[in-house]
C-alpha cells in the first residue's frame, strides 16, 4: 500500500490520485487510523473527519501509527486539528489553517465543521467553513471589494449561525451595500481547505518520490482503553474476514456461478489499474447513472430501500459508492478496448460453442428482411423498444437510451434502436402465418 488518505467534502478522490496512488478512505473517524496501520502504507494523510454523532479518531490512534515509522500528515479540517495538537510529537502539519490552530489564532472545532451530503454522491459541502468565509472576506477587503465594517458585520454574522447553517445567501441577509461583493463572490471566493489539502498532497507527493525516513517518535501507551479500541477494530475485522471467506467457499460450490463472477472480478481489477493508469476515473455523472441503473435492477425506488439492502449485504454508503466506481471502469475500460472488441468477442464466441448458431440466425434475419413482401414493413420503435426490455428481458426501458447503447459497444441510441427495430421485425415476420396471433403485428406496417 502505497499511501492512505482520508478525504471527504474538502477535495474528490480524482483530485488526490493526481499527486500518488493513494488508497482513498472517508473522513476519518475513531479507529480508522489503527486500521489504516495494519496495512502498512508508507504515509497516511488526513484531511476530513467526523466530528459531530461519530467518535471522533483519537490521537493514540496517530500516534500509534507513528510509532509504527508511518509519517502522519495533517490539513485542512480535521487533519489540522489533530497537526496542531500532536506538532510536538512529530505528527507533520501543513497549511494555513494548520498554523492558525497551532498558534493559537483559531481555537473553536467549528471553524473547519461542514454540512455535506452522502458517501454516495462524494460528500458534496453544502455549506461554507468559517475559515473560508475569513480568507473570502480578508481576500475581498485586499482587492477593494469589500470595507471594513461590512467585512466585520459578516464575520459576526457567520460565526453567530451554526456550521450546518453557513451559507452565503444566510450570511449576506440583510447586509446592505454589497452589490459589488455578491459579484465578486463566485469566482472570487477563497476555498481556504482546498488549498490547504492540496498543499498537503504535494508535501506528501515529495516524501513519497524521496523515501524519507521520519524519527521513531515515543512509544504509545498501552492503557486499557488503548487495548479496548484495539480488541473491538480487531475482533470486527475478524469476523468480517472470516465471514467473506465462508461465503466465497460457499460460491465455490455452484462452479458455473463461481466462474463467471470471478471473470467479472478480474475485469473489474484490470479495469481499476488500466482508468487509473490512464488517469480516466469515472466522474460523480458516472456513478449517479450507475446508481439509478442498479436501484432500477434491484428494484429499490425509495431510499430506505437502499438502505435496507446496504445492510444486508454489509455495505456502507462509502462501499457501495466503491462498488459503482468499479463498475463505472469497467465501462470506461470496454469503451477503450472498442476498436478490438468485436474480434476478441468471436473468438470467445467459438470457443464457447455458439457461433455456428448465432452465425446462421444472423444470415436468417438479413436474409428475410430482404425479401420482396417485407422491403417495405416498418415497426413502431417504441413498441419495439418495449418489447425488447420488458417482453425479452423482463426488465424497465431504461432512461438513457444513450449510456446504453454505448455500454453494448455501439455508436449511440439510434443504431441500438435500429438494431432492436430488426430484431422485432424478423422475430414477428418469422412465425408462419397459419399460427399468427391477430395482435402479434399490431406494431408492424406497411411503410408508406
Amino acid at each position: 500500500m502505497s499511501a492512505v488518505v482520508f478525504v471527504g467534502p474538502t477535495l474528490q478522490a480524482e483530485v488526490v490520485r493526481k499527486y500518488f496512488d493513494a488508497t482513498i478512505l472517508p473522513p476519518v473517524q475513531q479507529g480508522d487510523v489503527y486500521r489504516a496501520v495494519r496495512g502498512q502504507p508508507r504515509a497516511i494523510g488526513i484531511i476530513d473527519g467526523y466530528f459531530d454523532g461519530v467518535p471522533s479518531v483519537w490521537h493514540k490512534e496517530i500516534l500509534w501509527a507513528m510509532e509504527q515509522g508511518i509519517p502522519v500528515f495533517g490539513s485542512a479540517s480535521m487533519g489540522a486539528l489533530r497537526a496542531a495538537e500532536l506538532a510536538d510529537f512529530g505528527m507533520i502539519g501543513i497549511g494555513q489553517i494548520f498554523e492558525d490552530y497551532l498558534s493559537g489564532a483559531i481555537e473553536d472545532d467549528d471553524e473547519v465543521a461542514v454540512l455535506h451530503g452522502p458517501a454516495e454522491l462524494g460528500f458534496p459541502p453544502l455549506s461554507e467553513p468559517m475559515v473560508s468565509i475569513r480568507a473570502t472576506i480578508e481576500q475581498a477587503q485586499t482587492e477593494g471589494q469589500l470595507g471594513t465594517a461590512a467585512g466585520s458585520a459578516l464575520l459576526r454574522t457567520a460565526k453567530e449561525l451554526n456550521y450546518r447553517d453557513r451559507v452565503w445567501d444566510r450570511i449576506m441577509a440583510g447586509q446592505p451595500d454589497l452589490e459589488g461583493f455578491q459579484r465578486w463572490l463566485p469566482k472570487g471566493r477563497v476555498d481556504a481547505k482546498g488549498d490547504d489539502a492540496r498543499a498537503m498532497l504535494a508535501e506528501m507527493a515529495r516524501y513519497l518520490a524521496a523515501g524519507a525516513v521520519t524519527p521513531v517518535p515515543q512509544r504509545v501507551e498501552r492503557t486499557l482503553a488503548w487495548r479496548e479500541l484495539c480488541t473491538r477494530v480487531d475482533t470486527e475485522t475478524t469476523r468480517q474476514e472470516s465471514g467473506a471467506r465462508a461465503l466465497v467457499d460457499e460460491l465455490r460450490l455452484d462452479p458455473a456461478l463461481y466462474n463467471r463472477l470471478r471473470d467479472r472480478a478480474a475485469l473489474s481489477l484490470l479495469s481499476k489499474d488500466k482508468t487509473h493508469r490512464q488517469g480516466r476515473e469515472p466522474d460523480k455523472q458516472a456513478l449517479l447513472r450507475q446508481m439509478a441503473e442498479h436501484r432500477r435492477e434491484a428494484r429499490l425506488p425509495r431510499h430506505a430501500d437502499l438502505l435496507q439492502w446496504l445492510q444486508e449485504n454489509d455495505l456502507s454508503l462509502t462501499q457501495y459508492e466503491a462498488m459503482l466506481a468499479d463498475r463505472s471502469r469497467i465501462d470506461i475500460a470496454v469503451g477503450a478496448l472498442a476498436d478490438d472488441l468485436d474480434d476478441a468477442l468471436l473468438a470467445e464466441l467459438r470457443h464457447s460453442g455458439d457461433y455456428g448458431t448465432l452465425r446462421a440466425r444472423a444470415q436468417r434475419k438479413a436474409e428475410q428482411l430482404l425479401e420482396p413482401d417485407n422491403a417495405n414493413v416498418t415497426a413502431n420503435r417504441t413498441q419495439s423498444l418495449m418489447w425488447y426490455f420488458e417482453t425479452r428481458l423482463d426488465r424497465a426501458m431504461p432512461d438513457d437510451l444513450e449510456s446504453y447503447a454505448i455500454g453494448l459497444g455501439l455508436e449511440g441510441r439510434d443504431a441500438f434502436v435500429d438494431l432492436i427495430e430488426a430484431e422485432f421485425l424478423f422475430c414477428h415476420l418469422d412465425f408462419n402465418p397459419a399460427d399468427q396471433q391477430p395482435d402479434v403485428m399490431s406494431g408492424i406496417q406497411p411503410d408508406g
